[in-house]
């Protein structure tokens, strides 16, 4: 029995270091790692007699956030989808979570964590400079998209939007490191990782991927108190509108310099318009976990703002729309909650945290996950199976940290 615990620690202990790499490479290599985490986290502690649910800030949100995914399966259109894509698979995010923030050991662990999350940004950076040169990616073979005369990488990654989630919530992992705890050799190791990052998110001309980055970025500044960071980007910030490809400049003025339209574009907006009255319909319990695509076609304006005509399926291009449409505004109210709650406690974490490598890894991941959510402003990254993984592993991440604060278990 104590060897097959054993091994199955060992188990854990790589799929949750190998995740990250996995993500930038195939969703199926990320799933084939999520399911040994997982399996292997469940089948060791119900050995160990041990309580599946560690006890986390978050729990109670979780829980409740759970129960009304259930309940929302009421007003479905299709009790087998909803159960599948959104009663399991919202599970299944849940474990990955407590298994993260349970199952992460020690200092070198957090290490090689932090290197297969550089390894995989920095592979596809490789994938996507190909891209652009030879045409196509080396991992899957898809084509670069060209939009209003643009070049845009999608590496292995569906589209051009996904790939800049996926670039702009991890890469602020590497921006904070580099920025406040690298010194020397490794500082300048660290230096070229950053541009090759920012060049990486450059090359999928995603408005809102650009937009978390910066936020990102503006965040480590203010909390570090850098003033240098600070002034350089509220100067790029001024002199960026000049920097713009031609092509960009002429959208912006075709849509009137209306900020919201260049963001968003008119599909957008008319897909928020006819999501707004979904949520109107079912206010309370929404129309069912994974059947906002599915129940689209029946809130559709006609016409549509500035007749925009939106496929009979769509997603609803931003997380916070897209939840309370499927589970209403009571589970958005929840979720903001987890939030709260996720938060507070990583600044707490970030306050009491001694050791300056810890430190700048727990602050640079609120910066991820600000990242995440500011990108899911416009997308709806919590519902891509390809990058939703994304957050629910940043939040277990930054949780685990408090073992390393004054007190945790780990501190000294």
């Amino acid at each position: 029995m104590q060897n097959i615990i054993k091994y199955l620690e060992r188990a854990v202990y790589w799929a949750i270091v190998t995740i990250p790499l996995s993500m930038a490479i195939s969703p199926a290599l990320m799933n084939g790692f999520m399911g040994l985490a997982l399996s292997g986290f469940l089948i060791k502690r119900a050995l160990k007699r041990e309580d599946i649910f560690i006890k986390t800030p978050v729990n109670l949100p979780l829980a409740f956030l759970f129960a009304l995914t259930l309940l929302s399966l009421f007003n479905t259109v299709s009790l087998k989808d909803s159960f599948r894509g959104g009663v399991l698979r919202f599970l299944q995010y849940i474990f990955m979570l407590l298994a993260v923030s349970g199952e992460v050991k020690d200092k070198r662990q957090i290490k090689m964590i932090v290197f297969s999350v550089i390894v995989g940004l920095l592979f596809t950076a490789g994938d996507e400079i190909w891209q652009v040169f030879a045409g196509k990616d080396f991992v899957r073979g898809y084509d670069v998209v060209v939009n209003i005369g643009l070049v845009r990488a999608t590496a292995s990654f569906k589209d051009s939007n996904t790939l800049g989630i996926y670039l702009s919530a991890i890469a602020p992992l590497v921006f904070g490191l580099t920025l406040y705890y690298l010194k020397g050799k490794r500082k300048i190791a660290g230096v070229i990782c950053s541009f090759i990052a920012l060049a990486a998110i450059a090359l999928t001309y995603s408005r809102p991927t650009l937009l978390a980055t910066y936020v990102a970025l503006f965040f480590l500044g203010v909390v570090r108190k850098d003033k240098g960071m600070i002034i350089f980007l509220v100067g790029f910030a001024l002199i960026s509108p000049f920097l713009l490809p031609k092509s960009v400049r002429n959208l912006a003025k075709e849509v009137n310099y209306n900020p919201l339209r260049f963001m968003c574009n008119d599909d957008r907006i008319a897909v928020y318009r006819n999501s707004l009255n979904m949520i109107k319909a079912h206010p309370f319990i929404g129309v069912g976990a994974n059947a906002f695509m599915s129940s689209y076609k029946y809130y559709k304006e006609f016409p549509e703002y500035r007749n925009v005509v939106t496929l009979e399926e769509m997603k609803a291009h931003n997380n916070f729309l897209h939840m309370a449409g499927e589970i209403g505004l009571i589970g958005l109210s929840v979720f903001l909650w987890l939030l709260y709650k996720l938060f507070r406690e990583c600044a707490d974490i970030y306050k009491k945290l001694s050791d300056d490598y810890i430190k700048i890894v727990s602050l640079s991941l609120i910066a991820c996950i600000i990242a995440f959510l500011v990108n899911g402003l416009t997308e709806s990254s919590l519902y891509y199976s390809r990058v939703a993984l994304i957050f629910w592993y940043l939040a277990g991440m930054s949780l685990t940290l408090r073992k390393f604060s004054h007190g945790g278990t780990n501190a000294n």
